[in-house]
């Protein structure tokens, strides 16, 4: 069996860059104090011998990875994917790095997040996704933090979060609808153990209640496409249907105004008014011009990195609540002017 060569080390590379290796560590750790030239001689000597630095092994000693643990729930989503991108950018900046998971079709982050504790990740960020209280409880002894993006649970209130401002947006859709002339309406959103759904909703039936409207028609669809068309035929074949539909995120509006335009050839607006959350790129073009509610991902992710990127013991319990605009769009325009 041929003899395994071994890696070259910072000693080798300390040598032959005639420096102690006390420099080699500093030249390879992000605003250490060294002199530039230095440096470079350090960089050319590692590279002529193929030198590498073992994060790993600096991991130990510092106790930090550099690693931030991301779980996302739903990896088809445009939104989580545009916060995903954002917040790689923020971190790469601040030389920490993502090991990532999907959590598609689980109700927890549970069997990813126990994967990445073994590898001593030094913060978690979840997408649209919780913890069980057991798995929380094992992360809060292992003192790693936990921020919840877009979500906030019930089951791990000491936790730091960053959502959009749901109740805001929802009321400011209720008044939009109403102000359109719209009397019968409804809401699409799914299971309500999902915080974000149960704020929209609660703020609108509440904001419609104050101004002397039934309560809303509610229609679960499951946050999907499939689902929210499945909805929205449940809605429109209504004997008395809804004059306008309140989805839970834009991509149940989309898929519901398609079902009302050509399986029940409903005009957009004037027939019925269909409205969203989230502001996601195809809300704004010519086949939906959707009305809808923003979630800023450029801000809500300047939140999270600022967390991310803060001593742990100061992340517990913060909430970040992060507002955004309501759009109106030819989706309502009932009152053209």
């Amino acid at each position: 069996m041929p003899r395994r060569v071994s890696s070259p080390s910072a000693h080798d590379v300390a040598r032959l860059a005639g420096v102690s290796q006390a420099a080699v560590s500093r030249a390879f750790t992000p605003g250490a104090s060294i002199a530039k030239l230095t440096q470079e001689r350090i960089f050319k000597a590692a590279k002529s011998l193929g030198y590498r630095p073992n994060l790993l092994a600096r991991s130990l000693i510092k106790g930090e990875s550099g690693i931030i643990g991301v779980v996302f729930g739903n990896p088809r989503s445009i939104f989580f994917m545009s916060a995903l991108h954002a917040l790689s950018a923020r971190l790469s900046q601040a030389q920490k790095h993502i090991l990532m998971f999907t959590a598609e079709g689980k109700a927890t982050a549970d069997v990813h997040v126990e994967d990445l504790l073994k590898y001593r990740v030094d913060a978690l960020f979840l997408m649209g996704i919780g913890l069980s209280r057991k798995l929380a409880e094992q992360c809060r002894d292992n003192h790693i933090p936990v921020v919840l993006f877009n979500l906030r649970s019930r089951e791990i209130k000491d936790f730091a979060s960053v959502t959009c401002n749901n109740r805001d947006g929802a009321r400011q859709v209720g008044a939009h609808l109403i102000q359109q002339g719209y009397q019968r309406l409804a809401f699409m959103g799914g299971t309500t153990n999902i915080t974000t759904s149960h704020e929209r909703e609660s703020a609108f039936n509440a904001y419609l209640a104050s101004r002397g409207l039934p309560a809303p028609i509610r229609e679960a669809g499951s946050y999907d496409r499939e689902g929210a068309a499945r909805a929205a035929r449940n809605l429109l074949s209504r004997r008395s249907r809804p004059d306008a539909i309140f989805c839970w995120n834009d991509y149940m509006a989309l898929a519901a105004i398609d079902v009302a335009r050509y399986e029940f050839g409903l005009e957009i607006g004037r027939e019925i008014g269909i409205a969203g959350f989230g502001d996601i790129e195809q809300a704004s073009s010519p086949s939906f011009d959707l009305t809808t509610y923003t979630q800023p991902v450029d801000i809500m992710i300047q939140e999270v990195a600022t967390l991310l990127l803060s001593p742990p013991q100061l992340m517990h319990s913060i909430h970040r609540v992060v507002d955004g605009v309501l759009k109106p769009r030819g989706s309502t325009q009932r009152r053209r002017n």
